[in-house]
Formats: structure tokens, C-alpha cells, sequence
């Protein structure tokens, strides 16, 4: 019967890599046999499992070894990858290599070449001698595609024990209720650590952080410097323009929580008023508007993606309604233009499709927050294959506002001169 030996190394119990990759084991009905198990006694030491597992036939190992690289068990034997060319622009040819978000390595002419920008539920090309992911739009006829084969290897994200990982204390299951105050300092020391690092931090956001009123610490943030770029939808620009022309969000004072009359109509009226314009630029040195997330990202020159839907009223001048197109400039947020300025860290604000969509490009080396009070939208994210996803349920406002205290406590406005400000951009457009 086909077999294969496979081997892991690191914290596979703390980490749960070995309990993981005997489950694949047992649900596709094949078998294991432990070869060595070596038990790391100290918290620094590293364990060793090799197992040679076996189907019945070859096209089930091969599933088999697909599913257990996810977890970092790489196969023993030693060949260059299978690499095939597209048949078809747009696709794959039938038996390609699908990736993870892990680091992973192709054999090529007898050595180990590293996968560039790896990202899950992609393929591989290979281009004069390297090798990239690749997504299934932007395949060409010809295209030379990896294959499944023994010639892969994928480096699993080692997860120390207890103490060892800045973000450990979120680890384990999501819980409402964990202490807030905690986790945002937690939050706020990764952040700083990022920026002496010299590395970018994403911010993804839903319409929750206008319509909670968190939309001027944002703005703090962003001023001081822990926003290089942000990716959101036509309803997070559209409503904090709308909240910085007439002081409301879908029509509800921000300052009083009452609705405003006619208010249905500010976010379209808004909208329209910008597409008069053309742009987010031209729209502010009309003095349209004067403050919020948009007015700060353009004075500062951060980069910015905002991402269309069928739903979306408008939309507004910038929007990139076509979705090859977001997922694009999306993995070019992520990695930057050249490709080797991928960002430090993401955290995503009340949003589940847009922080999904951001996961899936997203390398596992890349610490993920998720702020939702919504648990189900923090566990959807992790399910989904974003390892490194951490989970804080709670509401976004009061989350955004504590992590403004501790990074730009300089920047933070008062709430009546926030009024002002709002008071002062709907007299402007009027």
C-alpha cells in the first residue's frame, strides 16, 4: 500500500500541530505509525514527530500529504516539483498545487527555491527560476504551475509556549469575556513594536466605526502616524464624509444619538456632492469637508483601497467596484508596490467580508486582529484558515478610543470640539 514519511519539528503540542495532523489522518481513512517521538522537556525545547502514514492508494496519499503540509508535516522524500503548463487563461491545470498562507518552499533542478508572497487558495508559478503565488484570474496560457508532488515543503508559524509570543494571551478560544483593558494594552505595545520595527500597519474597517462615533480616533491614529494604510467600503468613506458634512451617520446625530430630519438623505446627498467633484482631493480643497478618515488618509498620503459591492449607493468617485481588480490592489496594500514591504501587522474593525477577504491574502507571518462585537464574525475569520487571527469581542468605538489613549493620546480631541469641527464642515456645505 502507498506510504509516505512525513516529519514535524517545533512546539507541535503546544501548538497542536501533532493532534491536527493525526485527525487528517484518521478522517480520510488512512493510517499512521509513529517512527520517533521526541518530547521537548524544557518551555525553549522543540519536539520531533516522524510517522510514516499509508492509503490504499496513490491519488489518496497524495490528498493526504496536501492536507498534512497545512500543518507543517513535510514529507521525507526528496524530488523536484511537478511543475505543468496552463492549458487555459483563468484556470489551473487539473491536479495544481493549492496554496496556504504558510511559508512554503518548491524543489527546483535540486534545490529548495522560496514561494514569494504566500497566500492560500492560490497556485504557483514558476518564472525564470523563482517562484510566486499566483491567483486563478491572473493565470495566462502557458503559465509554467506547480503540481501536487513530494517537491513542496511548507514551514509552519511556530507558536512558543506561554509568554514567549506577544499576542499569547489571546490564544486561546474567543471569549467576550477576557479583560479589555488587557488586551488593548497588548494591542497597543504590538503596534509600537511594529512601527520601531519600520513596518506598515493595515487597518480594515466596517460602517461601525463611523456609525459608533469612533471616527475622530481613527483620525488621531491616523495623524500620529499607526495608519500607513487603510481598506474599507464605499459605506466607511461614504458615512464618514456624510458624518463630517451634516454631523450624522445613515441619518443619526452623532453627538445625541437622535435622527436627523431628512436625515435618510445625507449619505446621498453626500455621495453626490463628491462625485460633482471627481475625487477626494478635489473634493477637499473645494472645502467640502475638513476632518475625518478620508480627509486625514489623503493630508497625510496614506495609502488607501476602498472596495465596491452591489449594494453600494453611488458610489463615490475612487471606488474600485470591479473585484479582480480590489483583490489586486489589495495584496499590493499588503505587500507593497515592489513586493518586499509586506505590512507588520492588521487589524480589522467590524467587518467580516472585508477582514475574510483580507485573511485569505494575507501570510500567516502576519499577525491578525479582529474587533467585532459580533463573536461569530471573529470565529468565521479563523476558521476560515487565518492562523495567526486573534479575537477581541467587544464593541469597536470603546476599543478604538482605549488603543487612541495609549498610541496618540496627543492627537485625541475632546468630544465637543469634535461637535465643532462637524458643526463647522455642515456650514461649510451649506
Amino acid at each position: 500500500m502507498p506510504s509516505e514519511i512525513v516529519s514535524l519539528e517545533g512546539h507541535i503540542i503546544d501548538s497542536l500541530m501533532l493532534p491536527k495532523v493525526l485527525d487528517e489522518v484518521v478522517e480520510l481513512g488512512a493510517t499512521f505509525e509513529f517512527l520517533e517521538l521526541t518530547v521537548g522537556i524544557k518551555h525553549e525545547d522543540p519536539s520531533v514527530a516522524r510517522l510514516r502514514v499509508t492509503t490504499e492508494t496513490d491519488d489518496e496519499l497524495t490528498v493526504l500529504v496536501d492536507r498534512l503540509r497545512a500543518h507543517g508535516a513535510n514529507p521525507e522524500t526528496v524530488e523536484d516539483a511537478s511543475v505543468e503548463p496552463a492549458d487555459i487563461a483563468g484556470s489551473f491545470p487539473p491536479g495544481f498545487y493549492s496554496t496556504t498562507n504558510l511559508a512554503t518552499d518548491v524543489r527546483l533542478n535540486g534545490r529548495w527555491v522560496a514561494v514569494d508572497r504566500p497566500e492560500m487558495d492560490c497556485g504557483i508559478v514558476i518564472e525564470d527560476g523563482r517562484a510566486r503565488t499566483i491567483a486563478m484570474a491572473d493565470v495566462q496560457g502557458g503559465m509554467n504551475i506547480v503540481m501536487r508532488s513530494l517537491g513542496i515543503r511548507v514551514h509552519p508559524v511556530d507558536k512558543p509556549r506561554e509568554g514567549k509570543a506577544n499576542f499569547e494571551f489571546m490564544s486561546s478560544d474567543v471569549s467576550s469575556e477576557k479583560p479589555k483593558s488587557l488586551l488593548v494594552d497588548q494591542v497597543a505595545e504590538q503596534l509600537r513594536l511594529v512601527k520601531e520595527a519600520g513596518q506598515r500597519i493595515l487597518w480594515v474597517a466596517g460602517p461601525a466605526v463611523v456609525h459608533t462615533g469612533a471616527g475622530p480616533d481613527v483620525s488621531a491614529l491616523i495623524r500620529a502616524g499607526y495608519v500607513d494604510a487603510l481598506f474599507a467600503g464605499n459605506g466607511v468613506a461614504a458615512h464618514d464624509i456624510e458624518s463630517n458634512i451634516f454631523g450624522t451617520s445613515l441619518g443619526v446625530y452623532l453627538e445625541h444619538g437622535l435622527p436627523a430630519e431628512h436625515g435618510h438623505e445625507h449619505h446621498i446627498r453626500a455621495i453626490n456632492e463628491l462625485r460633482r467633484h471627481g475625487s477626494f482631493k478635489s473634493a477637499i480643497d473645494a472645502g467640502v469637508f475638513s476632518d475625518g478618515i478620508v480627509y486625514h488618509l489623503v493630508e497625510r498620503g496614506a495609502e488607501y483601497l476602498f472596495g465596491g459591492s452591489v449594494r453600494d449607493d453611488g458610489p463615490l468617485p475612487e471606488i474600485v467596484s470591479d473585484m479582480v481588480e480590489v483583490q489586486r490592489r489589495l495584496r499590493d496594500l499588503i505587500w507593497g508596490t515592489d513586493g518586499q514591504d509586506v505590512i507588520g501587522c492588521c487589524i480589522v474593525l467590524g467587518t467580516m467580508l472585508h477582514g475574510i477577504a483580507t485573511g485569505n491574502c494575507l501570510p500567516a507571518s502576519v499577525p491578525l486582529v479582529c474587533v467585532d462585537i459580533n463573536q461569530a464574525t471573529v470565529t468565521k475569520l479563523m476558521d476560515r484558515g487565518s492562523w495567526q487571527s486573534l479575537g477581541i469581542i467587544t464593541d469597536v468605538g470603546l476599543f478604538v478610543r482605549q488603543l487612541a489613549e495609549r498610541l496618540a493620546p496627543d492627537e485625541l480631541r475632546p468630544v465637543d470640539d469634535d461637535a465643532e469641527v462637524r458643526e463647522a464642515g455642515s456650514r461649510t456645505r451649506t
